[in-house]
């Protein structure tokens, strides 16, 4: 089963993290990655940019409205993530329970779809898995 970790933090948790040296950061997250790693269960991680570099596309409207960062409260935005491949739901919360944020951060946990979950006798769940298998092919070779 693979499940993201999904990063968000307070106001305060941001500010907090701004006086911690940006070394020490980066030292404890590599070290949480590298023990995922050393675990066989790091599919995917990354960190995200500033929400003042990013945009919304918001779909309310006729024709989608883009919508320059920053955009919603902090608590709102993704700052980071992980997607483990555990064997379950427990496994995920143990791993996301071990990452090193501090007060004020928190990771939502979903599991990520599989192509089992849905009917395999639909015509783009087919398409979707031969485009699927055909990357994978490419990734071989």
């Amino acid at each position: 089963m693979k499940f993201m970790l999904i990063m968000r933090a307070t106001d305060e948790a941001v500010q907090a993290y701004s006086q911690i040296p940006f070394e020490q950061i980066i030292e404890a997250m590599g070290k949480y990655n590298e023990s995922m790693i050393k675990a066989g269960v790091l599919a995917a991680g990354e960190g995200l940019s500033d929400a003042s570099e990013g945009f919304v596309v918001d779909f309310s409207a006729e024709k989608p409205l883009i919508t320059d960062g920053p955009y919603g409260e902090t608590k709102e935005l993704f700052n980071g993530f992980w997607i483990i491949e555990v064997s379950s739901r427990e496994e995920a919360a143990e791993w996301a329970s071990r990452a090193p944020l501090t007060a004020g951060n928190f990771l939502e946990v979903r599991r990520v779809q599989e192509m089992d979950d849905f009917p395999a006798d639909n015509e783009w769940i087919q398409k979707e898995q031969g485009w699927r298998d055909e990357a994978e092919q490419r990734a071989q070779q």
